[in-house]
């Protein structure tokens, strides 16, 4: 696994990188990073098309974790949709972090995606700290040969 952070506009990495972010169980993607990747990829829509009943029932609150994800596939591009709440105003824990990490890397594999570019997940307006976050990632993606840009303005 390699991982980088470079100072660069999330949404001018080159297409053979999939792009990451959280978002709620509830699909508000009302602020930040999510209502830019509704405003560029249409996600709220086309997340209640894949998914037309709401995630929130299967929100499974012990495990602190969405029972499934979300990852759109496209010819020109990919993204990942991290479900790390239930509600737009909650804070996701760390531990909802990892299991949305996990459920990523299983999808890479899957799907034989080696690299991604995100933000610093779960950082901005969820108000985790960078280091915690930064720490997740290298441990689940350790034994991985993805490359993960991680993009700041």
């Amino acid at each position: 696994m390699i991982i980088k952070e470079v100072k660069k506009d999330l949404f001018t990495v080159s297409d053979d990188y999939a792009l990451v972010h959280c978002i709620s169980a509830d699909f508000k993607l009302g602020a930040g990073i999510a209502k830019k990747f509704d405003e560029l990829f249409d996600v709220r829509q086309k997340l209640f098309n894949v998914f037309p009943e709401s995630w929130i029932p299967r929100w499974d609150k012990t495990q602190e974790r969405f029972r499934g994800g979300s990852i759109i596939l496209f010819s020109d591009y990919t993204f990942f949709n991290l479900v790390t709440k239930r509600n737009y105003w909650d804070k996701p824990t760390l531990t909802a972090i990892e299991n949305a990490l996990v459920w990523m890397k299983e999808q890479c594999e899957d799907h034989y995606i080696t690299k991604l570019a995100m933000p610093r997940i779960g950082c901005g307006l969820d108000k985790q700290n960078w280091s915690d976050v930064k720490q997740l990632i290298e441990k689940v993606f350790a034994d991985t040969d993805i490359e993960i840009v991680v993009c700041s303005l």
